[in-house]
């Protein structure tokens, strides 16, 4: 795949985080790119929206690409690098790649992505870093909740 078809994922990724934000949510999005580089699957993050610990963006994204034979020629895009849980549905489902917008305000999963071998391709979307640095600005205690740090007393 060449990096305008990554961008073409990332900008949709990006523009689910900004939506999930707008909701009141975490801004983290995904989008899943066919081999071709088509867009079939986007997603966001609705853990606040739904009230469901499991909604990420990649579990949503994933959701919303339904029931299908082909993950194993797919690329899953994150604005955020993949925590365990969405790490091991990738796994699970043999999807090759994985293309991040950053790893800097988190750090996934990505040693157990390349384990597997999958690839993992960070592209340091000043986007997606500034989203998540307003996001843990603002809303401290949502962030933390979401990556499990107990409230401190």
């Amino acid at each position: 795949m060449e990096t305008e078809i990554y961008k073409r994922g990332m900008d949709a990724a990006v523009e689910q985080a900004e939506k999930s934000w707008a909701e009141g949510g975490i801004p983290i999005g995904s989008a899943i790119l066919s081999k071709a580089g088509e867009i079939v699957a986007a997603g966001h993050n609705q853990r606040v929206q739904q009230g469901d610990p499991t909604a990420h963006g990649e579990m949503d994204c994933i959701r919303n690409a339904g029931r299908r034979r082909d993950w194993h020629e797919l690329t899953i895009v994150s604005t955020l690098s993949p925590c365990a849980m969405c790490t091991g549905t990738i796994i699970l489902h043999k999807v090759p790649r994985v293309i991040i917008g950053e790893n800097i305000t988190f750090q996934g999963r990505e040693d157990w992505l390349k384990a597997e071998g999958v690839e993992v391709i960070n592209l340091n979307d000043e986007r997606c870093i500034a989203l998540m640095q307003r996001m843990i600005r603002e809303r401290p205690e949502l962030w933390n909740e979401d990556i499990g740090i107990p409230p401190s007393e």
